[in-house]
């Protein structure tokens, strides 16, 4: 076979797997990935370096989605993702066509993983250092050390499934999601993640500190399976990581790789609608007016937003939205954005701020759709770690509060926002920085009707779909739509879910059900 010394790109390489790779096998062949998140951007990567010409076509001016950045008076602050914790997914993406992640953005480690503070003064820092990590557990409970060393067995037989499911996933079929039913039952994968976590963790902060990730990924830990503990392993394996200049920051990368290989992005120019034929995606329609045709088109847009308006005009559309509808949607966020004179160098890159409740708190979210006077606040300091998001001498800073969202909580967020930022506000001072108020250089907030508004998010909410045992594995929307048999799904209304890991892993699911495709089609 001869080399194209011209395009490099179109000759075969190895992909991150070891298999070659032939471009030439899909020439000709053209997709179109809707909307520029994680999971549209490493879809489009995957769908480019195996040689089918991929158009992303985004609504907003920066690509991102949910991982949208903003600069203000010389802070730079993230919207959303901050925790990469699975770096050898993202280094997969560039190895696909020969190359490498670190050419395009540096991932920096971050120690200790994440601090929790409670209300009486005590605090725990969660560490990668097992031996740093049974000194913090032993200080709280002696006896949680050997129980953590059970959670986390119990974490790796938890990440090892989904690998596997990962690995299995597509074509989806009932036969297949029972085949791996025995495997969960003996792990009780059913049990929700406190419950999970309480089986080996005594302490009832320790059982807050490691059920809480779920809440900070849009699942309820009194109800969401276990398989969402998977982290514990995943993270003692692989560490969590911070791309040098803020998480846009890689955005940008993965769309420099995307372009380098030939991709096409088009930017600030939202679809209107995808065309059909019959049960096959023609066309791809933008409010620009531009419209082309593609052999595949993959959404990585809210759930709704895809069926209900850019498939408005066929039945699948109308049908599946109203489906979707009645499904049980995850929660919104309020987050406070603020830069602040000083350096912190004694608040971690991650702290979580327990309020006095933990399961009545989470009723009020889930349950009661309400606005509790109290909070649970994750709050993220990227300049401890990388100091060049904030001008000299000064930090940045978000307090990100999970509240209900808008389809149970009905409240004028315009109105309500500035009161509620004020009220996070004052628990930062009340538990961290004093002077908080008088240190402020720039704040603003961003509420759940801005996730409305921005992200086409149904019901405003952070997460998409809700990720409770109903709603994962086969009973979550399908990477290949079921009635359109060209169109995918990418993103956290898919499988396997929300969070900037399974997002990614997703992706790659997608990419393998559309590369099959392609190729059956030709």
């Amino acid at each position: 076979m001869s080399e194209n010394t011209e395009n490099p790109r179109l000759n075969p390489h190895l992909s991150a797997e070891g298999r070659v790779v032939d471009p030439a096998r899909y020439a000709g062949r053209r997709a179109c990935v809707i909307g520029a998140g994680f999971g549209g951007l490493a879809l489009a990567i995957r769908l480019q370096s195996a040689g089918i010409a991929t158009t992303i076509l985004e609504a907003r001016d920066k690509p991102g989605g949910q991982a949208y950045y903003w600069k203000r008076e010389g802070f730079t602050f993230d919207a959303g993702p901050t925790m990469i914790s699975d770096p050898g997914a993202l280094r997969e993406l560039w190895r696909e066509s020969g190359q490498d992640l670190a050419q395009d953005v540096e991932l920096m480690p971050v120690s200790p993983y994440c601090r929790f503070h409670w209300e009486d003064g005590t605090s725990f820092d969660y560490s990668g250092d097992a031996e740093v990590l049974s000194a913090e557990l032993a200080k709280i409970n002696p006896v949680d050390v050997t129980g953590f060393e059970h959670l986390l067995e119990y974490s790796a037989e938890l990440l090892e499934l989904q690998r596997h499911g990962i690995e299995k996933a597509g074509p989806f079929d009932l036969r297949t999601a029972l085949k791996s039913t025995p495997a969960l039952a003996r792990r009780q994968a059913w049990r929700s993640c406190y419950k999970s976590v309480s089986k080996h963790i005594e302490d009832e902060k320790l059982r807050q500190a490691f059920s809480s990730r779920a809440l900070l990924a849009g699942g309820n830990p009194m109800a969401q399976g276990a398989m969402a503990l998977q982290y514990i392993k995943q993270e003692r394996d692989n560490g969590i990581w911070w791309p040098r200049g803020g998480t846009g920051k890689l955005i940008s990368a993965m769309v420099r790789h995307f372009e380098r290989i030939g991709g096409t992005i088009r930017l600030h120019d939202p679809a209107v609608r995808i065309h059909t034929m019959g049960k096959y995606a023609t066309e791809v329609e933008s409010q620009s007016g531009w419209q082309e045709r593609f052999d595949a088109v993959a959404s990585n847009t809210d759930l709704i937003h895809c069926y209900r308006d850019l498939l408005a005009h066929t039945k699948r559309g109308g049908d599946y939205a109203r489906t979707l509808s009645r499904k049980e949607f995850s929660p919104s966020l309020f987050i406070a954005h603020f830069g602040i004179e000083g350096a912190w160098p004694g608040i971690p890159h991650h702290s979580v701020l327990f309020g006095p409740r933990y399961q009545g708190l989470i009723e009020d979210i889930y349950q009661h759709g309400v606005l509790p006077a109290d909070f649970l606040i994750y709050l993220h300091h990227p300049t401890v770690t990388d100091p060049a998001m904030a001008p000299d001498g000064k930090s940045t800073f978000y307090a990100m509060v999970p509240v209900a969202n808008m389809g149970k909580l009905a409240l004028d967020w315009e109105a309500i926002g500035p009161m509620l930022e004020q009220r996070v506000l004052d628990e930062v001072s009340r538990r961290l920085i004093p002077d908080i108020h008088e240190r402020i250089v720039t704040k603003f907030s961003y509420t759940p009707r801005d996730f409305a508004m921005d992200l086409n998010a149904y019901l405003g909410s952070a997460f998409s779909l809700g990720s409770g045992m109903t709603q994962s594995g086969y009973f979550r929307p399908h990477n290949r739509d079921e009635g359109i048999e060209n169109l995918y799904l990418v993103g956290a209304g898919t499988h396997p879910g929300a969070g900037v890991s399974a997002v990614i892993q997703g992706a790659k699911v997608t990419a393998g059900l559309m590369l099959k495709d392609l190729e059956k089609a030709r």
